[in-house]
């Protein structure tokens, strides 16, 4: 059976890897809506394009809990999250500030 903890971890992993990595997250939804006609809300694609950052969180939550104990995937999987969006944020306001400073 899997713990809790486990899929707390996994979850938060992605989500901090999703963020992190956001470009890469946008371009692969934008190939996956480009490959499925039938489905024209994008859920399908956006389901999809979260695959590959689940199963690296999967496998980061796998060796965290190996190498520093059972709950540290959870910890670590806060931090991610928090440094992921934070970069973020921080990634969206500069492209913001860019293109508000070009504008005379």
């Amino acid at each position: 059976m899997i713990r809790p903890s486990l899929w707390a971890g996994m979850a938060l992993w992605c989500l901090g890897l999703m963020w992190g990595f956001s470009p890469l997250h946008r371009r692969l939804q934008s190939s996956w809506e480009q490959r499925i006609p039938f489905d024209p809300t994008g859920a399908l694609a956006s389901l999809l394009s979260l695959t590959p950052f689940l199963l690296g969180s999967i496998l980061v939550v796998a060796l965290t809990e190996l190498s520093l104990g059972k709950s540290w995937g959870v910890s670590c999987g806060l931090i991610a999250c928090v440094s992921g969006g934070l970069y973020e944020l921080g990634r969206r306001d500069i492209t913001r500030g860019s293109s508000a400073e070009e504008e005379p």
